[in-house]
């Protein structure tokens, strides 16, 4: 299975939490994304399950990804009241405020948060998936979800995706040995 981050946007690059707002890509994120192309050319993918944001569609097609599905389960975690700020921001009234502990408080009715165990269950439901198709799989989706989801694949809990750090416009890559699930790739440049 590989996955794709989507490519960089404006809040992105600037550090902001970016969950549900639907924000596009900027140049340097297309080219991001453009980069990608030679890591699925040819790949035969059995499913390839795609972010509903403009941002993760952007990127797919992009990458040469045209025939995708759109997954409500791989929006990013809805970062609620936290969205569109950024952690230093967050900071200056909650200092030692961590994400992957501490969470987010409600937001309005378009951003309502979620708990890291929603995010965790979304995950999952999209690991079974893919591990119905046949054939390779391609995900694209955002940071955090993706990091979440690597560990749910690794039979971690949710939270131990705070250890996986993934850059924008980078891939990585999931699979077995010993039959057992295991990270291949992991936050790599094109």
């Amino acid at each position: 299975m590989i996955l794709l981050r989507h490519g960089e946007t404006e809040w992105s690059r600037d550090r902001r939490h970016t969950g549900r707002t639907d924000m596009p890509l900027t140049a340097r994120g297309e080219d991001q994304a453009r980069a990608l192309a030679p890591l699925v050319a040819g790949g035969g993918f059995g499913l390839v399950l795609v972010s509903p944001a403009l941002r993760a569609r952007r990127t797919a097609e992009l990458a040469g990804l045209e025939r995708y599905e759109t997954d409500p389960d791989m929006w990013e975690w809805d970062y609620g009241g936290y969205e569109g700020i950024t952690t230093a921001s967050i900071r200056e009234t909650r200092p030692d405020w961590y994400l992957w502990h501490d969470g987010v408080i409600p937001g309005d009715d378009a951003h309502p948060g979620e708990s890291i165990a929603q995010v965790g269950a979304r995950a999952d439901r999209v690991i079974a998936r893919a591990r119905r198709a046949e054939g390779a799989v391609a995900l694209v989706a955002h940071g955090h979800y993706l990091r979440i989801l690597a560990a749910r694949w690794l039979g971690r809990p949710p939270e131990d995706g705070r250890f996986l750090r993934l850059d924008t416009g980078t891939y990585s890559r999931l699979g077995f040995e010993h039959g057992r699930p295991v990270l291949l790739t992991w936050n790599a440049p094109v």
